[in-house]
């Protein structure tokens, strides 16, 4: 009768660690989390270079209609060496993904950053425009 009560108890704890591992919120293919958010927006932006100290000039300009960044980067500055920094709402994610230093020196040929609302249904393209102060 203890064996019968060992092999009960042994299966409901099964049965329970079962169902607290079940997946409750969704992720997306990077495994970050998908929720409700709708939210889809640059917030802020920085240009880091080589040393990881910003290089722009005065403050970014974004505009969150025309989904357009300007920014003016000192003069001298390397601009095939820059770290971008995006600032986004929770549960947004960028793509494509900064993973390294990005070149901007073309600057005929402006970067486009895509933001991606929380529930991954919201989509807007950033165009960065980037700027050399003048010496």
């Amino acid at each position: 009768m203890k064996r019968y009560i060992k092999i009960t108890c042994a299966l409901a704890l099964t049965a329970l660690v079962w169902s607290g591992c079940s997946k409750k919120f969704p992720v997306d293919g990077n495994g970050l989390l998908i929720t409700d958010r709708t939210e889809c927006y640059v917030s802020n932006f920085d240009l880091l270079g080589s040393t990881f100290i910003s290089v722009i000039s005065g403050s970014p300009v974004i505009d969150t209609v025309a989904q357009t960044v300007n920014a003016t980067v000192y003069y001298g500055t390397d601009l095939k060496n820059l770290y971008p920094q995006f600032s986004l709402p929770t549960a947004c994610i960028l793509t494509p993904a900064i993973t390294g230093k990005t070149d901007f020196s073309d600057t005929t040929h402006p970067r486009q950053y895509t933001v991606v609302s929380g529930n991954r249904k919201v989509k807007k393209t950033y165009t960065v425009y980037i700027s050399v102060q003048k010496p």
